[in-house]
C-alpha cells in the first residue's frame, strides 16, 4: 500500500513538473493551407476575412513577418518542407507535372522529377526510429501511385475529397472531412509522440462554399473565397481544441503556413481569388506576393509569444523539427535549424544568410522562368528569358516598385554571382531556347498585360473583364510558332586570340579579358529555318570603358553596335543590336571588335537570335 501511494504521488509530481514534462518528445502538427495569401488572415492585416482561431494562434505563438515558401507553387514548396532540400536540388521546381510547353514561351521548361528522389529521407522517415507515429492528411502532390505519403514513411494517409461540392458536409474544399480524420488520429495516438501533416486543399481553386457562408461574407473582396478562409479557420480551431481536450497543447508544436502566395489573377473560371498588396504579384511569381507565407508557430512549453522579423523559409522547419525530436538531420541539407531563433526573445545578431530560389518554368498564373537571391534587405531577380536583372531594397520598397539595378551595379554583380554559384552547387537544371516560339502570343501573355503590377479593384468580380483577354491568351495551347529562338552561350564559344577567354567562375560566367582588339569569339550552330533574325546581346561593361564598336558577322552579312556602359562588367543588360540573315542548317556567327575605345571591349554572356516573320 505504501509503495502504491508513493508511486501515485511520484506520478502526480512528474505530471506537474515543467522540467520533466519537457523531457517528453514533443508532438508536431503542421497545418498547411493551399494558396493562402500573405495578408489573408486578420493577424496579418486582412479586414474583410474572419480568422479568429488563427488570430488567437498568432497571439499565443510566434508570428513571422518575413516567412517564405521555398517556391511559388505547391509541389516544390512541399518537397522542401518534407526533405529540407531545395527544390532545385530535388529537381522538383514546378507543380507536378507542370505547365506544358507552348509557343507563347520563349524558353522550354527545365526537366523535372515527378516524385521525390530515392534516398532522400522525409521528415516522417527520420522521426519513425524515435517512436513517432505519423499521418499525412489532405494534399500530397509529390507523386502518384508508388510515390504516395505512405511510401515515404508516413504510417497513415488520407487525402479526403478536394472538391466535394459547395453544400457538402465535408466542406467546400473537403477541409471538414480532412479535419475529422485528423481529430481521430490525434485521439488514437494521444499517448504517443506523433507528427500530423494536415495539408488542406483550401483555398485552392476552384472555389466552393455553401450559399449561407457566401451570403455571410457578401461584403468581402471575394465572398466565396472569404467563406473558405472562415471555414479553414474553423477547421484549425477544431484541431487546436482537440489538443487542449487531450492535454496535448503545451507539448505540441503547431505550425501554420501556406505552400505559396495567393492567386491574384483570373484562373480557370474564377475571377482573382485574393490580392496580396502591398506585396507584388502572387502565386506563380518570384515577387514577394508569390513566395511570402503567413507563418505561425505555437509551442507553449518553449516559445514566448512574439513577432519574429528575420527572414525564414518553410524548408527550415524540417531541421528544426529534427532538432526538437533529437533526431540527426540529413547530411544533405539546404535549410537551417530555427530553434535558436524561435526560442530566443532577443533577435539574432548573426550576419543574414542569403536565400535562393530557382524557377525555370512558366506558370499558369503568368510567372516566367527566373531566379532570386535575397541577402539582408536586398533582393535580386534574374529573368532567364533574356538574362535581365532587377534589384530591390525590401526594407524601403516592400512592393518591389523601384528597380535599383542601374544605381547598384556592383551589388547586382555580387548577388548574381552568388545565385549562379548556388545553382551550380545544387545541380540546378536550366532552360533551352524554344525553337517553336511565337512572339505575338508571348506579347499577349506577358507584355500587353503586366500581371505582376495588377492593382486590385474593390471586388474580385469587377476585375474579371479586365483579365478576360489575358486569360484567353494564357490558356492558348499552341505549340508551334513562326519565331525560332536560338541562344548562344559564352561557355560554348570558340575563342581565337591571346587574351579573350571564357571566365568560368560563377561571378563571371562570361567572355572576358577582351583587351585585345584582334581577339574574336565564334559559334557554329544549327538554325531550323532560314530567315532574318533579330539579334540581342547580353552585354556588360564597367564605368569608363564603353564606346567600343563591335560587329556580329555571319555568311549572309553583319550588324554593328556600340558597347554601352552598364556600371560593372558583371552587370549584364540585354540589348537589341540589329538583324542577321541565317540559312537553314549550319551557320557560324563571329563577334569581332571593329574599334576598341578603352582598356577592354566588353564582357559578353549570351547572344540571342530570334527569327522574324
Amino acid at each position: 500500500m505504501v509503495c502504491f501511494v508513493f508511486a501515485f504521488l511520484l506520478g502526480l509530481l512528474s505530471a506537474g513538473s515543467p522540467a520533466l514534462a519537457q523531457e517528453s518528445p514533443p508532438n508536431f502538427v503542421i497545418l498547411l493551407a493551399d494558396d493562402l495569401g500573405i495578408n489573408d488572415l486578420g493577424c496579418f492585416g486582412r479586414k474583410d476575412q474572419r480568422t479568429p482561431h488563427l488570430d488567437r494562434l498568432a497571439v499565443e505563438g510566434a508570428r513571422f513577418t518575413q516567412a517564405y515558401a521555398a517556391a511559388s507553387v505547391c509541389s516544390p514548396s512541399r518537397a522542401a518542407l518534407m526533405t529540407g532540400q531545395t527544390p532545385a536540388r530535388l529537381k522538383i521546381t514546378t507543380f507536378l507535372n507542370g505547365r506544358t510547353d507552348r509557343a507563347s514561351h520563349r524558353l522550354l521548361s527545365a526537366p523535372i522529377n515527378t516524385f521525390l528522389p530515392d534516398g532522400v529521407p522525409t521528415l516522417a522517415q527520420l522521426l519513425k526510429p524515435k517512436g513517432y507515429v505519423s499521418a499525412a492528411v489532405g494534399k500530397w502532390h509529390l507523386g502518384g501511385k508508388g510515390h504516395l505519403a505512405t511510401d515515404y514513411g508516413f504510417d497513415e494517409a488520407f487525402t479526403g475529397t478536394a472538391n466535394p461540392g459547395p453544400e457538402s458536409p465535408l466542406g467546400g474544399k473537403g477541409e471538414l472531412g480532412q479535419t475529422d480524420f485528423s481529430l481521430k488520429f490525434i485521439e488514437r495516438n494521444k499517448d504517443k509522440p506523433f507528427l500530423l501533416y494536415l495539408a488542406f486543399d483550401t483555398p485552392h481553386i476552384p472555389l466552393a462554399a455553401s450559399a449561407k457562408a457566401i451570403e455571410a461574407n457578401a461584403g468581402a473582396f471575394h465572398p466565396t473565397y472569404s467563406a473558405l478562409i472562415h471555414s479553414l479557420d474553423g477547421a484549425v480551431g477544431r484541431v487546436l481544441k482537440a489538443l487542449e481536450v487531450h492535454g496535448l497543447a503545451k507539448n505540441t508544436m503547431v505550425i501554420f503556413a501556406s505552400d505559396n502566395g495567393g492567386v491574384h489573377v483570373s484562373e480557370l473560371e474564377e475571377s482573382p481569388a485574393t490580392y496580396n498588396a502591398p506585396s507584388r504579384a502572387g502565386k506563380g511569381y518570384l515577387y514577394e506576393g508569390g513566395i511570402r507565407t503567413p507563418l505561425i508557430i505555437r509551442y507553449p512549453a518553449r516559445i514566448t509569444p512574439r513577432m519574429i522579423a528575420e527572414p525564414v523559409v518553410l524548408g527550415d522547419l524540417m531541421p528544426t523539427i529534427c532538432a526538437l525530436a533529437k533526431v540527426d538531420a540529413p547530411k544533405v541539407l539546404d535549410f537551417q535549424d530555427l530553434t535558436s531563433l524561435i526560442f530566443e526573445v532577443k533577435p539574432s545578431s548573426a550576419k543574414p544568410r542569403t536565400l535562393f530560389w530557382h524557377q525555370p518554368h512558366y506558370m499558369n498564373q503568368g510567372g516566367r522562368p527566373s531566379g532570386v537571391a535575397r541577402e539582408g534587405d536586398w533582393k535580386l531577380i534574374e529573368h532567364y528569358e533574356d538574362g535581365s536583372l532587377e534589384l530591390y531594397n525590401l526594407a524601403n520598397d516592400p512592393s518591389e516598385t523601384s528597380d535599383l539595378s542601374a544605381a547598384e551595379p556592383a551589388r547586382v554583380a555580387a548577388l548574381r554571382g552568388q545565385l549562379e554559384a548556388w545553382r551550380r552547387g545544387v545541380g540546378a537544371e536550366g532552360n533551352k531556347a524554344n525553337p517553336n516560339f511565337d512572339r505575338a502570343a508571348w506579347e499577349r501573355c506577358f507584355i500587353q498585360t503586366d500581371a505582376t503590377r495588377l492593382v486590385a479593384l474593390p471586388t474580385s468580380e469587377a476585375m474579371r473583364p479586365l483579365l478576360a483577354g489575358w486569360r484567353q491568351a494564357m490558356d492558348a495551347a499552341s505549340k508551334q510558332g513562326p519565331n525560332t529562338l536560338i541562344h548562344l552561350e559564352a561557355r560554348d564559344a570558340k575563342v581565337r586570340g591571346t587574351k579573350l577567354n571564357y571566365e568560368e567562375p560563377a561571378h563571371k560566367d562570361t567572355l572576358g579579358f577582351w583587351v585585345n582588339a584582334d581577339d574574336t569569339a565564334a559559334w557554329t550552330f544549327q538554325a531550323p529555318q532560314a530567315g532574318i533574325y533579330r539579334v540581342t546581346v547580353l552585354q556588360g561593361c564597367g564605368t569608363g570603358n564603353g564606346g567600343s564598336v563591335v560587329a556580329l558577322e555571319v555568311a549572309g552579312g553583319s550588324c554593328e553596335f556600340t558597347v554601352e556602359e552598364t556600371g560593372h562588367f558583371q552587370r549584364f543588360v540585354p540589348r537589341e543590336v540589329g538583324r542577321l540573315m541565317l540559312v537553314a542548317g549550319e551557320n557560324t556567327l563571329t563577334v569581332r571588335p571593329v574599334r576598341k575605345a578603352k582598356a577592354a571591349v566588353m564582357d559578353l554572356r549570351r547572344v540571342m537570335l530570334e527569327r522574324l516573320e
